[in-house]
């Protein structure tokens, strides 16, 4: 197919925190670089979610002068609590127990997405081109097989994979250098590191699903710099997983919980077990009276640095989540995000001023190993790994290794991927719900409604499956179908016709783009790609 094609010094594909300071950075250092950056999303922030608390370390190495700036850092965390819940009861555990990781002090409680905005206006300020709208759909390599730019999304294409009326061919976008900044689990990442082998030395990228709900609550509950998390009921203590709630803004309160994708029961619900989470007393009572306003899911690399890929490639590098930079430790990804793009701005930079293109940016991983964020990254370095051997064992065993080795055990422990965790249906004991009662728990469908997500339905299905039979002849027969419970949106749905027969119906416009099905189904069938741009949810303070 003939495309039309433009040519920038540096492409950028992502337009989240790592590739918003990714394109700041060169600007900085370099005004006169032809920067462009594309965003799958219908505008920056739009597919943003996260807790979130942001360190603002990074920042401010981008920003010395963020606050005479007006970045939205405006909820400094006041008060830590961290609680172990059970059915009923709960307790606190004093603060002089918590390990650094846990506690807040310095930081801020953010909407990620508002953050994003900010960072998008600096891009902009500084000369960058932002095309929101447009996702990066295929690598582009050139004649020596190096990454050579981008081919951005079809627009136009019908259901049955013809074009149609309003058909509009992707562009070429080639650059000296790509940088790919796609958020976990991304999806031209991930053929990248295949196609480059570039997690021939690292251990499997593992991963928890983060599902997030915004509450306007009654002011007399409301606690300004709250930062509460939680661990235990309603998981049991062989499934790793937790909650966060932070108090900030106008009565708001950011509701979350997180469950690692490695669980091994095919019958949890990782959404229905977040909606049970919200009735225990000691959550209930801030939300009691209050106002759900939004609703989102997301997938969080959780491996750490043992499960991070070789950073770089012939023509680029990954950077932020599409390389797996965050500390599941504190919960936090933004500050290494902001950091990576950074560092890889500076290699890329130089390469550039060198006359050099489309080579290796072997500086990026040099440039990373002596950073700070590289000691964060090996202190917490055992934290998943030790977790994932349960809830009490794993906490003691953590809590040895940053309290009294103070995370330089002289030893690395290994990770396996979540998709081979899942246990056989009939091995497991079923789990049953209650049923939403429409004021602080709720349905999958009134949730994803708060998401804003749109998908045109004519147009290939963006859930691909490599094998027709296997969701009936494996999954359903062996797992109980997993994929209708993993799913926080109600995608996946197994229809049942007057026969007897089974069928998987896949509902694609409900997808939040969370990539849960392309990690945890247990035979690795389903096969995340973008939709066309600008489609999927739309977060407006998430």
């Amino acid at each position: 197919m003939e495309r039309e094609g433009m040519d920038f010094d540096v492409v950028i594909v992502g337009g989240g925190p790592a590739g918003l300071a990714a394109a700041i950075r060169l600007k900085q250092l370099s005004p006169d670089l032809g920067i462009c950056l594309i965003e799958k999303g219908s505008e920056i922030g739009a597919h943003i979610l996260s807790g979130a608390i942001m360190d603002p370390r990074a920042i401010s190495e981008l920003f010395p002068d963020w606050q005479a700036l007006n970045a939205p850092l405006n909820t400094p965390v006041a008060e830590d609590r961290f609680v172990f819940l059970s059915r009923s009861g709960s307790f606190a555990l004093p603060n002089a127990f918590l390990p650094d990781c846990f506690t807040n002090h310095g930081n801020y409680i953010i909407s990620l997405g508002e953050v994003c905005r900010w960072l998008g206006q600096q891009a902009e300020s500084l000369g960058v081109e932002i095309y929101p709208g447009f996702t990066g759909a295929e690598v582009l390599y050139d004649d020596a097989d190096r990454v050579a730019g981008v081919i951005t999304g079809d627009m136009g294409i019908g259901r049955d994979g013809q074009p149609t009326d309003a058909f509009q061919p992707g562009m070429e976008l080639r650059a000296k250098y790509t940088l790919f900044a796609e958020g976990c689990r991304g999806h031209l990442g991930k053929r990248l590191q295949e196609k480059f082998k570039l997690r021939q030395h690292a251990d499997p990228q593992v991963y928890g699903l983060g599902i997030k709900e915004l509450w306007e609550i009654p002011a007399d509950k409301h606690r300004p710099g709250l930062a509460m998390h939680t661990a235990g009921w309603p998981l049991d203590s062989a499934t790793y997983g937790g909650s966060f709630m932070y108090h900030y803004g106008a009565n708001l309160a950011a509701v979350g919980f997180v469950v690692g994708l490695n669980y091994a029961n095919p019958h949890l619900s990782p959404f229905e077990e977040f909606q049970r989470y919200k009735t225990h007393p000691a959550i209930a009572t801030f939300l009691e009276g209050g106002r759900r306003i939004s609703y989102g899911a997301r997938a969080i690399a959780a491996g750490g640095l043992q499960a991070l890929p070789k950073l770089h490639f012939p023509g680029g590098a990954l950077i932020g989540d599409d390389a797996g930079f965050l500390n599941a430790s504190r919960i936090k990804g933004s500050h290494a995000a902001i950091k990576t793009g950074m560092l890889a701005a500076e290699a890329a930079a130089e390469a550039l001023a060198a006359g050099r293109e489309r080579d290796e940016l072997e500086a990026y991983d040099d440039k990373f190993r002596a950073s700070w964020l590289f000691d964060e990254l090996h202190k917490a370095r055992n934290f998943k790994p030790l977790m994932s051997k349960g809830l009490w064992l794993g906490s003691v065993m953590f809590g040895v290794d940053q309290l009294l080795l103070r995370g330089k055990a002289p030893w690395t422990l290994t990770l396996t991927a979540d998709h081979l965790k899942l246990k056989k249906a009939a091995d497991c004991q079923p789990i049953d719900y209650p049923k939403p009662d429409g004021k602080i728990t709720f349905d999958r469908l009134s949730s994803v409604f708060l998401s804003n997500t749109n998908h045109e339905e004519n147009q290939p299905c963006h859930l691909q499956l490599k094998d027709l039979d296997t969701p009936i002849r494996i999954n359903l027969a062996l797992y109980d179908a997993p994929e209708q419970r993993y799913c926080p949106a109600g995608v996946y749905e197994i229809v049942k016709d007057e026969q007897g027969g089974a069928k998987l119906q896949i509902n694609a416009q409900n997808c939040l783009h969370c990539k849960t099905c392309d990690i945890k189904d247990p035979t690795q069938n389903i096969v995340w790609v973008s939709p066309q741009g600008g489609e999927g949810p739309i977060y407006s303070a998430m």
